[in-house]
């Protein structure tokens, strides 16, 4: 039964405050074509309104076209020729929620996301509670641009103990997600510049240069990373690398390209690297690979970090490590910058990582992606796929390489999982359009799958590799 409140209505006449209430709803979407509306009867008694004021009000919106009656039958909401503004409004937010609607997935090979029973929610809560009891005046004074102080010394602090890096908190910015971090990358390097991106690579990075306007290159890589012939080549000033875990191929760079990298980069004054250090801390097998930052005695290395990978995709908070004198130029240009992260999360973040509930979390969560991806790999050894598979770059990150001997195509075998309900893309997919490169290498981001749909997902795969005997048994 529709209900309004008539208490709005003033001075304005019942059955006229009525009729725009329903008139409302049709415009709005809200009652749709060919709905049926309440008797006058019922209406009125539901209102608590007489019969006559529900009667002219149904009279006014059947004289308008936006109702319609049928004998014995009742009122009906009428179909509006073309539709209107208001509709048409609903139906684009409509088509707007449907595409944010993430399908159910049995896995989601390319997402990042963390499992929900894994993020620390209770020690979270306590120190939240905590900040709330002993940092209330703190909480409402403004953060300088680079964020509180205390969250910069612990990110020093953290920096020092597990990345051997000796920086000042002076020299860390903190920003809500690395993407806002390198739009003020840009604005204090310089927008005339040349960025560089690793190709094959995260295509996203080169999306958001791109969207700023600036001259972006695809840089070349080989085995060793990428290649300084194709620097020179392609007149990059500042190029942006993940040395300690390549994504896509999972690669580590040497030392001898790190070194060359450095020579590079001191050969101008304008030049840069940005080091994207994504998930360093989740490197399961040996010491987490030394940056390159603590290499650089030149100032050419500006180091980027995220908590997305150890704590949740859902915390936005990064950070960067600006040489020194940059540390001067960026107060000098950008310090009118209002920090991007709140104050209660920078103060929350600072309690866990000084009070060592950060190492406890990143040492639980490598032996439970270590168990996850022993358990994963043991279930494809074990699999009709191991004779015509063959898994590589296993140990860094939270992604290994599975390359499958194949005649479908890596397009045709990423329609195929995706009807069993498994999202997957290849390394071919990350690489720029012009390049050629070998097929059917397909990325295992396993962070997000569940243990109890690993069996299913093993399924699924034979069922698209090893189907009509599609897949060769000798790679």
């Amino acid at each position: 039964m529709l209900t309004y409140s008539l208490s709005e209505a003033g001075s304005e006449p019942l059955y006229q405050h009525l009729y725009q209430c329903i008139k409302s709803d049709i415009i709005t979407g809200i009652l749709t074509a060919d709905e049926k509306l309440p008797s006058k009867r019922s209406f009125a008694k539901n209102l608590g309104i007489s019969t006559i004021t529900v009667e002219n009000a149904y009279a006014q919106l059947i004289a308008e076209g936006f109702v319609y009656s049928l004998p014995k039958k009742g009122f009906f909401v009428a179909h509006i020729r073309n539709g209107l503004p208001g509709q048409r409004e609903k139906s684009d937010k409509k088509k707007v929620r449907e595409q944010e609607k993430r399908p159910d997935y049995l896995a989601d090979f390319t997402s990042n996301q963390t499992c929900t029973e894994q993020f620390p929610f209770s020690i979270w809560a306590k120190l939240m509670r905590t900040v709330l009891r002993e940092d209330r005046e703190e909480l409402m004074i403004n953060a300088p641009c680079a964020g509180i102080l205390p969250l910069r010394e612990a990110i020093a602090g953290h920096l020092r103990a597990f990345r051997g890096m000796d920086v000042e908190p002076e020299q860390i910015v903190v920003g809500a997600g690395t993407e806002y971090l390198y739009g003020l990358l840009l604005q204090l390097l310089g927008m005339e510049k040349c960025y560089g991106v690793e190709n094959p690579g995260y295509h996203k990075i080169y999306k958001i240069y791109k969207s700023n306007r600036v001259a972006c290159s695809y840089v070349d890589m080989d085995d060793a990373g990428v290649c300084i012939s194709s620097l020179e080549e392609k007149k990059v000033d500042v190029v942006h690398i993940s040395p300690s875990h390549h994504f896509p191929t999972g690669m580590v760079m040497p030392v001898s390209r790190r070194y060359e990298l450095l020579g590079w980069a001191a050969k101008e004054k304008g030049r840069y690297i940005i080091e994207d250090d994504y998930d360093s801390e989740l490197r399961l097998t040996g010491k987490p690979v030394p940056p390159l930052q603590s290499i650089d005695v030149q100032e050419k290395v500006i180091y980027m970090n995220t908590f997305t990978k150890t704590l949740s995709s859902t915390v936005r908070i990064s950070y960067m490590v600006l040489p020194e004198h940059l540390v001067r130029l960026f107060s000098e240009r950008l310090s009118f910058y209002s920090c991007t992260v709140s104050n209660f999360e920078q103060y929350v973040l600072a309690r866990f990582i000084k009070e060592g509930y950060f190492e406890k979390h990143i040492n639980r969560m490598r032996n439970y992606y270590h168990v996850k991806r022993d358990l994963l790999l043991k279930q494809i050894a074990d699999s009709r796929i191991a004779d015509c598979c063959r898994i590589s770059e296993e140990d860094a990150g939270l992604h290994f390489l599975m390359e499958t001997d194949t005649v479908l195509s890596d397009k045709e075998v990423c329609a195929a999982l995706e009807k069993e309900g498994i999202k997957i893309s290849s390394v071919a997919q990350y690489y720029a359009d012009s390049v050629k490169t070998k097929e059917h290498v397909f990325v295992m981001n396993y962070s997000s799958l569940e243990e109890k749909n690993m069996e299913k997902v093993i399924r699924s795969l034979e069922r698209v590799f090893v189907k009509n005997e599609i897949c060769y048994l000798n790679l």
